[in-house]
């Protein structure tokens, strides 16, 4: 007789705790919350195994495990039941864990890599042996002053670097002092709203739009205020109308997160002279704006801003590795100082050592030589994603063709609707997203946002989209 699994055990092959502690926190979580209650029998190990598809012995090291704390109880013949004393003593048993709370994210960061997994690169194409020859000379040339903290706003070289960098690769005139180090997107908003805005501030964010970004500003006590995008980016016209004296807009012009459509230049131009007159300030998200394969990449809106309105925010989390935990912010001249005050409290531009290393990396020439390797790999695994793809999902999605960017947007025909899918997929071990859950305003379009980074064959691309043909 077959055995159904049982509704709380649902395993997550991706991730990094091991399936055997999955089925014992499953279960534990289960016994706590009164699903299984005293006395209930629990599947036989080997039906249980069958019916999840593991080894025998998975499930059995998780039952000798809830047997030795006492959750459960052999009874020969009978099985294996929850404890019955377990009945008088409900109050000690242990609180189920926490549902993977970053799955509700968009965006969030997992355990481990999964197909489709936004934000991270192809991590296979990175020149791990330069990186390894660096960081070894990095540390056998640490010096007693590279033990102590980090500079508030960053080391000098990896300051001095980045902005060489960004003269030469996004049209940014800027000195190494409007440069700031920080640990990552988080850190630089944490920084701008800080030093430039006030709770109850209305801040301009795109729709659909970064979720954390709203998250961050909504927190920090901001009002946020939704402007939707189109084919031209963002509607600067329905941000006036909407809220005209906003004191900030969050956009990202290069490749709009998620559309990865480009802002296009009247409306850059209209965004800046709205900056200028509101005295608003614009932040610049360009979180992979090196990667565009139908030209060369767009200078970036920091480029044409006049009236230092503009705070430039960059990462290394996409174009290195999200391990670095490396971002930067550009600030306009004028407000040097002020940053120079906020970052004294509020720093954490991470250990000094990783700092030094992608100074290296930047100085000798290996980073502008991995975003072009990188920039001709995208191109070609963009394309195989896209084929592949299409020709498995043809009937069931149209794929948006992007310009640039690390991603793409499938959007759903018919009647299917994107979050349920999304669900059944993250349970299947993918890391798609729903592009519904990146939208604010009615009406929300369904949509798969997918990484194609690290889909290096048709028929990987093939595969999975048969993956999501049998979830549908």
């Amino acid at each position: 007789m077959k055995t159904s699994k049982p509704d709380f055990l649902q395993l997550d092959p991706g991730a990094a705790e091991p399936l055997y502690r999955q089925i014992y926190t499953r279960f534990r979580g289960a016994i706590a919350d009164g699903l299984l209650q005293p006395g209930a029998r629990i599947p036989a190990a080997r039906a249980l195994a069958l019916e999840l598809g593991l080894a025998r012995g998975t499930v059995e090291s998780a039952y000798a495990l809830l047997t030795a704390e006492g959750y459960v109880e052999t009874r020969g013949q009978a099985g294996t039941i929850v404890t019955p004393a377990l009945l008088r003593h409900a109050a000690l048993a242990p609180a189920a864990p926490a549902r993977d709370p970053v799955r509700a994210l968009p965006g969030s960061p997992t355990a481990a890599s999964r197909p489709f997994q936004m934000g991270l690169p192809a991590l296979d194409a990175f020149p791990r042996k330069v990186w390894a020859r660096l960081a070894a000379r990095s540390v056998r040339a640490t010096q007693p002053d590279d033990m102590a903290y980090p500079p508030y706003a960053g080391v000098p070289a990896l300051r001095t670097a980045i902005a060489t960098y960004l003269q030469l690769s996004r049209g940014i005139d800027c000195a190494p002092s409007q440069v700031f180090v920080t640990s990552g997107y988080r850190n630089t908003m944490e920084l701008v709203t800080r030093a430039l805005l006030r709770p109850g501030d209305d801040v301009w964010v795109e729709d659909p739009g970064y979720p954390p970004t709203g998250a961050l500003l909504t927190e920090a006590g901001m009002r946020i205020v939704p402007v939707p995008v189109d084919a031209d980016g963002l509607q600067v016209a329905h941000g006036i109308a909407a809220a005209p004296a906003a004191r900030a807009a969050v956009v990202t012009p290069a490749h709009q997160s998620p559309l990865c459509v480009s802002l296009s230049l009247p409306r850059r131009l209209a965004l800046l002279d709205w900056a200028a007159q509101a005295g608003a300030w614009i932040v610049e998200d360009d979180y992979d704006g090196e990667y565009r394969y139908v030209s060369r990449p767009l200078p970036a809106l920091q480029s044409l801003d006049r009236e230092g309105r503009v705070l430039y925010a960059g990462t290394f989390s996409k174009v290195l590795m999200p391990a670095a935990r490396l971002a930067y912010l550009v600030v306009p001249p004028a407000q040097v100082e002020r940053f120079e005050r906020i970052t004294q409290t509020f720093a954490a531009g991470g250990p000094t050592l990783m700092q030094n290393i992608v100074a290296d990396f930047m100085n000798e020439g290996h980073f502008a030589r991995h975003i072009q390797r990188m920039r001709r790999l995208y191109a070609e695994r963009r394309q195989i994603a896209a084929d592949g793809l299409a020709e498995v999902l043809g009937k069931h999605f149209q794929i948006d063709p992007q310009p640039g960017g690390m991603h793409m947007v499938l959007r759903m025909q018919g009647h299917h609707t994107d979050r349920p899918l999304v669900a059944r997929m993250h349970r299947e071990g993918m890391g798609a997203h729903a592009l519904s859950a990146f939208t604010l305003l009615p009406p929300a379009a369904s949509g798969l946002l997918v990484s194609f980074t690290n889909i290096d064959t048709p028929q990987r691309a093939r595969e999975l989209g048969r993956r999501i043909v049998h979830l549908l």
